[in-house]
């Protein structure tokens, strides 16, 4: 065991147990145990930023284990690199490619220590799962070392991504399979995929309407503008407003975020996921009133940076940025919709993308939502 293996080992141990006891008491929480051999790829369904890790590394015991994280965590300053040192993290760069996250993987499984894997890539916005990322299904083949499914119930409405507050409430954590590697050569990549979009499908709507759990608390609507975007009232984009448990519109509109986490009035919602949908809708038709300019829509105070290698940022300026049919526009620095190779999101309020020879990000300051870009972007892809 390396030096650096030994450090981490000692700092979860010292950790665990406080960490533990006080998430128990908070969230009720109940977890079982992973009862498959080290090394393994373990795969759970992401529900939160920051919750999920340490969840599933109470589930893994008091022996760590790596996670396949953002590589922004790394340019996150002080924060990034203490979490480095202290825990591991194998980083893959969001919005472009990643290969070397899959070295880095296979290298760090084959030293006999665990890998988790968020295979979603995102954590949910909506209390429901997105789709597995293609690759992941040729990676669980690679290791070599058995598949580890594990399903978080209730997390998501503890820390919901748009939010900044934790609620008190109750999480379950399931280990629902595993699979050895001679199973696993018997399957094909797709049909992996499929096994694990199965095993950790949560969709925490169904679930709440049949166990209502109760989230007491009097900020529990703060911030769901950075979810939603689009007022089903008078159809404009960046309008919405939130307060306390309140979500109100500045056309009048008005609605309450319950206790159960549920829309007052029911219509025309009566969840997030279904606001949700709507809005995809509308935003794929066109379906809502642009700018007086013509562009789709805007959002000021945008910080614009190119990404270089070794973690580092090269600041490129401030300012609007604007959305139309044929480009994104960031502090006056212009990018084709389809010279966009790839883009994602992470947190609430970065977006990452590749363009040309280069990789960017857009950081919004504020409430700005950005969900609306990443939308038109992957409509856009789809249609290519």
């Amino acid at each position: 065991m390396t030096d650096e293996a030994i450090r981490r080992r000692r700092i979860w141990k010292l950790v665990y147990p406080a960490a533990r006891a006080f998430c128990r008491l908070r969230y009720h929480l109940t977890l079982d145990p992973i009862t498959a051999e080290r090394p393994y790829l373990l795969i759970a369904n992401h529900t939160t930023n920051f919750l999920d890790i340490l969840l599933v590394a109470f589930a893994a015991g008091k022996e760590p284990l790596y996670f396949i994280g953002s590589e922004h965590i790394l340019r996150s300053g002080w924060t990034g690199r203490l979490l480095q040192w202290a825990f591991g993290l194998i980083a893959r760069p969001k919005g472009a490619p990643a290969m070397s996250t899959v070295r880095d993987t296979i290298k760090t499984l084959k030293a006999g220590i665990p890998v988790c894997l968020f295979a979603e890539g995102n954590a949910s916005w909506d209390g429901r799962n997105v789709p597995v990322v293609e690759g992941t299904g040729s990676l669980v083949r690679a290791s070599g070392v058995p598949l580890v499914t594990y399903r978080l119930e209730g997390s998501y409405l503890c820390r919901p991504r748009w939010s900044r507050s934790f609620r008190r409430g109750t999480i379950r954590g399931r280990q629902i399979r595993v699979c050895f590697p001679d199973e696993l050569r018997e399957m094909s990549s797709a049909g992996i995929n499929s096994l694990i979009e199965q095993d950790i499908r949560e969709d925490v709507w169904e679930r709440q309407k049949r166990e209502m759990q109760s989230l007491p608390g009097r900020h529990r609507a703060e911030y769901l503008e950075r979810l939603l975007y689009l007022c089903p009232s008078c159809r404009q984009i960046g309008t919405l407003h939130s307060r306390g448990d309140r979500l109100a519109c500045s056309c009048g509109a008005s609605w309450r975020y319950t206790e159960k986490a549920f829309l007052e009035p029911s219509r025309p919602f009566p969840d997030l996921a279904q606001w949700e949908d709507w809005e995809k809708k509308q935003i794929r038709s066109r379906d809502f009133i642009r700018n007086d300019d013509g562009s789709l829509f805007s959002d000021s105070g945008c910080a614009l940076s190119r990404i270089l290698k070794e973690h580092r940022e090269s600041q490129l300026g401030t300012g609007d940025l604007i959305l139309d049919e044929q480009a994104l526009t960031c502090a006056g620095h212009r990018f084709e919709m389809t010279d966009i190779r790839e883009m994602d999101m992470v947190r609430h309020h970065i977006l990452l993308f590749t363009a040309g020879d280069g990789y960017y990000q857009i950081r919004a300051e504020g409430q700005a939502n950005l969900r609306k870009y990443l939308e038109i972007w992957k409509q856009k892809r789809e249609a290519l």
